[in-house]
């Protein structure tokens, strides 16, 4: 057992580093959110990717809790006795006073333990539970708030739950991780209970701040300047903002994602995070090397095809000389920065057509949004594309015998009687078939709301209409992709694989999950310094923007410049050859290391090593609880060619026979690989946020 024995921190290298490990043989962790085995935004992720890390750590020691729901049960979770004797005693105990407490193991990657809650089946307690809540902290909820209601509901199921494991812990410690203030109420109350646990509470993005920035207001320029009772009270929210702040109070150790949000939460809610844990992914590596640009060129081919049909009558670029850019996410136009995107976009198309560059761009807004269904036009096009297709193949068929039996008969087929009448007339029918007097749509689907949607507005307003003279082309995918669609059949990972560069410049990101599924599949991306991985790479990076991370400033300058940046990385972008691609890539993928939860889970284990020195001094203890904060490593600044020629004084987006040799000589693959697998090996200092460093905030709402 633990009794009377003590950890302790020291620095290794700028890492602060435990002499010993946590015996988690004696210990229980367990996580609370409200997505697990539920998808419903970025936090599903986090859990769902970091789940094989910690079960690998942990074992059987390791719990996640969470809400049960029929549909995710059937599909997502294997039923099983517990096998811990205070969590089997803890079910058994619920069941019996009239819950409904369910078991068994994820079916994810790791196969996790879950302990799910019937949130409605246990709603006759609600009026009591609500007096509970307000005993502990003079919070109370509305009753015409739904969601609010359900949130106690579960925090309360889960305070018994954890009262029921403490009291048969058998002298376990037991760590609980809360996420977001959904699962807030649960920490509340268990403090409130004072339960011998130690408690870690992690927000992702605060309740005000979202509800702030979809406002249009402007965010980090006044983040101390907001009244925040009254802002909350206006819209309707201060009783989930309440629990929100007592949660991050009660914890004994307070997490956040990001550096940004960490300043953010200091203003809202009050409290200086502890430690910020970046979120991560399960990073895949293939067994050939080079696998991930074999998988781009197979998926960019699929892009191509859904861009012939789209385009047809149009088609008069080289697809070739194509670049397929994105944008994904909600339909947040201001906060996902598709307002700053679209205004790029249209400076960029003045830019390559002045430039007379041969290079086209095709845009695609994949952001769901309502809608009809398929627009006529955009059938056609596919259907277009395939009936050429088949003319194609028919008449190939067709040449292929005749030339086959000329060859036979030993002689050389005249070419100009090879294709009779009858075939000339077929493939003239399919040119006229191609023929359109309109200009291809803007949008896949019909919009609803058409004239008011914001993207087609803004659209609009800039004039890009898929026009002959137009070098960048937009196309609008109000709905997520799916392998299933007669359109463009391709799922999200293959549809990102395919493309060039995906952008994402937004104005409210806490973290940022889609320009690090870019980078774990060796595509570039475009973030902003509001979003944590932004912030993020900026740190661990020397220069992002040599390992396709193109970071906008979007917190220090002006709507204007941030744009007008924003058009020279899209524009540089464009100029580079098809080799320097090829290179940025290989250093895109080679970040995906910094983005695996085999190397971010160190910090998750400092918050939890941290925790237990605060709710358990007498048995563990640290010669210091706030580590010093170190740059730590960097990947270093490549000394081999720039990704991009945009530094250079050459102003055609083409680069010369010349520079492709000096490239060659320049550019050693195999030596900047290995430099990176050793930076990525050296030691990092965690995020422990400093007392007392002033923090600055936004100067430009953009």
């Amino acid at each position: 057992m633990l009794r009377g024995r003590s950890l302790s921190v020291t620095s290794l290298g700028g890492l602060p580093r435990w002499e010993a490990r946590l015996p988690v043989e004696d210990l229980l962790l367990f996580e609370v959110a409200w997505e697990v085995t539920n998808k419903v935004g970025g936090i599903y992720t986090v859990i769902q990717t970091k789940a094989k890390m910690t079960a690998d750590e942990w074992g059987d020691n390791y719990f996640l809790l969470g809400p049960y729901f029929e549909h995710n049960m059937k599909a997502q979770v294997e039923q099983c006795e517990p096998v811990n004797d205070a969590v089997r005693r803890a079910v058994d105990a619920m069941n019996k006073h009239g819950c409904q407490v369910y078991f068994g193991r994820w079916l994810i990657e790791g196969s996790p333990y879950v302990v799910l809650f019937d949130i409605g089946y246990s709603a006759w307690n609600l009026d009591t539970w609500k007096g509970d809540l307000w005993e502990a902290c003079n919070v109370g909820i509305p009753h015409h708030d739904q969601e609010a209601n359900e949130m106690l509901i579960f925090g309360s199921l889960t305070a018994w739950f954890l009262k029921e494991v403490t009291d048969h812990a058998d002298g376990k410690h037991v760590i609980v991780q809360f996420h977001e203030w959904q699962a807030g109420t649960g920490l509340i109350l268990s403090r409130a209970r004072k339960l011998p646990i130690a408690t870690v509470f992690t927000t992702h993005a605060t309740l005000l701040g979202r509800y702030l920035c979809a406002a249009n207001i402007d965010f980090y320029n006044h983040l101390d300047k907001f009244n925040i009772d009254k802002e909350a009270g206006e819209r309707q929210i201060y009783h989930r903002y309440c629990m929100e702040r007592a949660s991050v109070h009660c914890a004994h150790v307070f997490t956040t994602v990001s550096e940004i949000t960490a300043i953010e939460a200091e203003h809202m809610l009050k409290r200086k995070p502890d430690v910020i844990t970046p979120n991560g992914l399960n990073v895949k590596k293939f067994s050939a090397v080079h696998e991930f640009q074999n998988l781009h060129a197979m998926y960019k081919a699929r892009i191509q095809d859904f861009v012939r049909g789209h385009f047809y009558g149009h088609l008069d670029f080289d697809l070739e000389k194509t670049l397929f850019l994105f944008i994904a996410g909600r339909y947040e136009f201001s906060n996902k920065g598709a307002d700053i995107f679209l205004e790029s976009l249209s400076r960029l198309n003045f830019l390559l057509r002045m430039h007379k560059s041969d290079v086209t761009v095709v845009v695609f807004f994949i952001m769901p949004a309502k809608t009809n269904n398929f627009n006529v036009e955009t059938l056609k096009g596919q259907a277009v594309r395939k009936q050429l297709w088949d003319t194609a193949h028919s008449v190939k068929e067709k040449f292929g015998k005749k030339l086959y039996d000329a060859l036979l008969r030993g002689e050389i087929p005249d070419m100009n009687n090879i294709l009779d009448r009858d075939d000339l007339t077929v493939m003239k029918r399919a040119i006229f078939s191609t023929q359109r007097r309109s200009l291809p749509p803007v949008t896949t689907h019909n919009m609803i709301d058409d004239s008011t949607d914001p993207i087609l507005s803004t659209i609009r307003r800039i004039g890009l209409f898929n026009s002959r003279t137009d070098r960048v082309k937009v196309i609008l995918h109000p709905e997520f992709l799916s392998s299933t669609s007669p359109l463009l059949p391709m799922d999200y990972e293959e549809f990102v694989r395919g493309c060039h560069l995906g952008v994402f410049p937004s104005y409210y990101e806490p973290w940022g999950y889609t320009p690090a599924e870019c980078t774990v599949m060796g595509i570039p991306s475009v973030t902003t310094n509001l979003s944590g991985f932004g912030c993020f790479m900026q740190e661990h990076v020397a220069d992002p923007t040599a390992y396709g991370i193109y970071i906008v400033d979007r917190r220090f300058r002006s709507l204007d410049d941030s744009c007008n940046q924003l058009t020279q990385f899209l524009y540089g972008f464009c100029k580079q050859s098809r080799r320097q691609r090829i290179i940025q890539r290989n250093r895109t993928e080679r970040l995906s290391d910094l983005l695996d939860w085999r190397y971010l889970g160190r910090y998750y284990q400092h918050a939890r090593h941290l925790t237990l020195s605060r709710a358990f001094p007498d048995k563990f203890h640290t010669e210091t609880t706030s580590p010093p904060m170190t740059e730590g490593f960097k990947y270093p600044r490549p000394s081999s060619v720039p990704p991009s020629p945009s530094g250079s004084q050459v102003s055609s987006p083409q680069s010369s026979d010349a520079e492709d040799e000096n490239e060659e000589e320049r550019y050693d693959e195999e030596e900047e690989a290995e430099r990176d697998r050793l930076n990525i090996k050296s030691p990092l200092s965690l995020n422990h946020v400093p007392r007392g460093k002033k923090k600055l905030h936004g100067e430009y709402k953009n």
